[in-house]
């Protein structure tokens, strides 16, 4: 599902929910609608950046509502902590143009939640990172095994080259 998808769900969600929840949640529901339609966005002004910060700071009031209400007893969602980090990255890095968390989350299952569950659990950090160094230089030798031809064909298909020529 894309990002825009998720948006027009999110709407649908948003009108079937009204009446029936508190408006701060649905306020909560549209102020972050709102952010996500400006960090999709192709290019971002100084103007759109201070519509981001309105529009963070307006989420995270209206997001109380979820801990006065007794929903929730905290925030621990990554995607929403991701939403405080978005200004700062923009500025770094420049407009995401449509980029979803699921690619970083993608990676970021690759890069550390498998290297994790291969792990013994004990001293986790270390065996990640030998881990990580062991599969870089396996890349770096297939790589370089491939630049040499090395990798071309089986230990069969040599053999069989080789008494083909006698």
């Amino acid at each position: 599902m894309t990002s825009l998808d998720e948006a027009k769900t999110h709407k649908v969600y948003i009108a079937a929910i009204e009446g029936h929840v508190p408006v701060e949640i649905i306020c909560t529901f549209r102020v972050f609608l709102k952010f996500c339609y400006i960090v999709w966005k192709s290019t971002i002004s100084e103007c759109t950046l201070e519509q981001l910060q309105d529009t963070i700071s307006c989420f995270h009031h209206y997001r109380q509502i979820f801990l006065d209400s007794d929903t929730i007893s905290t925030f621990s969602l990554p995607r929403q902590h991701s939403v405080s980090h978005h200004l700062q990255l923009i500025w770094l890095f420049g407009a995401p143009n449509g980029l979803c968390s699921s690619i970083t989350e993608s990676k970021h299952i690759k890069a550390v939640k498998g290297l994790w569950r291969r792990s013994s659990k004990y001293n986790v950090l270390s065996q990640m990172l030998i881990t990580n160094q062991w599969l870089d230089k396996l890349t770096a030798a297939w790589v370089d095994f491939t630049s040499h031809g090395m990798l071309n064909g089986t230990c069969h298909s040599a053999a069989l080259e080789a008494f083909c020529e006698f």
